[in-house]
């Protein structure tokens, strides 16, 4: 009998792929065999003697020690492919989201102003716009006026940056040319089923900089380490062109978020869309929640029930296989 020790809420239905005749899984556990986990943090846990594995029910791995791991002889998994298709539709919507400024153009639509926040001065100008049109006899024509606002570029024809051209930015890349958008690519450390699988056309570039300079789109696709923290700071943004659109679905501390809410401000960065931030829950001294143009969704882009549920499979045949003798069987997908 094997004990796995569960971190956060771990769904049933995954759970009941291990046997329960072989395995026990319990949050209560002080020794055990096995670790399960999404997003604890693991750093100051100490671990049982008779640990053998760690499962990361998703790609990172920056909540587990993993130093610590290597030198204690206990093997770590994650599911690094398992979410791709589910964060590639929500990058996809991002440059779609802000470039063409859906968010504030239903505000205005719904008279609503942003709660505990500020909101950009387009918005609060739509959002009494609107209020002022009640009792307008002829309320169509009088919308029609404000709506030329809220207009934004296609995105057609315009260059898409990746940093990082793993599983996601794979996809994303190939799902971009589908849309008739230029994708450019960086990523020093590209495998050889990363470039099979990525489209012809995709340019791939192997200087960052390149990446700064000419894309009008920038998507961030790398786990976060020692060198890949604030990637996108004040230094980078000053490299970029004007008017550039920054999205951000990997991990927060990839971009400086002081510097990111000045180029809003400023105007040099003209939107940005992230779906993570650097402490999660957001805090509310983070300096995005002001910024104007910025959209920031709760960490949802591995979220779908689909995407959840191949997490979970991977997850647990990676447990049950290495237990079993079999680490052959182990996928990360």
């Amino acid at each position: 009998m094997y004990n796995v020790k569960l971190y956060n809420k771990i769904s049933k239905v995954g759970l009941d792929d291990l046997d329960a005749a072989k395995y026990t899984c319990s949050e209560d556990f002080t020794d055990y065999d096995a670790v399960l986990v999404r997003s604890a943090k693991l750093h100051e846990v100490e671990f049982p003697k008779d640990l053998k594995c760690i499962a990361r029910a998703g790609a990172g791995v920056n909540n587990i020690p993993i130093d610590r791991c290597s030198q204690e002889g206990i093997v770590v998994f994650n599911t690094p492919g398992a979410n791709a298709n589910a964060v590639k539709e929500l990058v996809i919507c991002a440059p779609l989201l802000s470039g063409r400024k859906i968010i504030p153009a239903i505000e205005w639509t719904l008279g609503l102003k942003g709660k505990g926040a500020e909101v950009g001065p387009l918005v609060e100008q739509g959002a009494n716009w609107v209020k002022g049109l009640k009792g307008t006899p002829d309320i169509g024509p009088a919308a029609e006026k404000g709506k030329a606002t809220y207009a934004g570029p296609e995105i057609a024809g315009k260059k898409l940056g990746i940093i990082g051209l793993g599983a996601i930015g794979v996809k994303v890349a190939n799902a971009a040319v589908g849309l008739d958008m230029e994708v450019w690519g960086y990523d020093p450390f590209l495998s050889v089923d990363g470039a099979l699988k990525l489209d012809r056309s995709v340019k791939h570039v192997t200087d960052l900089n390149e990446i700064f300079a000419n894309c009008d789109y920038i998507t961030i696709h790398v786990p976060l380490n020692a060198d890949t923290k604030n990637t996108i700071s004040a230094e980078a943004i000053e490299k970029m062109k004007d008017g550039v659109l920054i999205v951000n679905n990997a991990r927060g501390p990839l971009i400086n978020e002081a510097d990111l809410a000045a180029a809003l401000e400023s105007g040099k960065v003209a939107g940005a869309a992230l779906d993570v931030v650097s402490t999660e829950p957001i805090r509310a001294d983070n300096p995005l929640l002001k910024a104007k143009n910025c959209i920031i969704t709760p960490h949802i882009s591995w979220a779908p029930r689909e995407s959840r549920q191949r997490i979970m499979d991977c997850t647990v045949n990676n447990i049950r296989a290495f237990l079993s003798g079999a680490p052959e069987n182990v996928v990360n997908p």
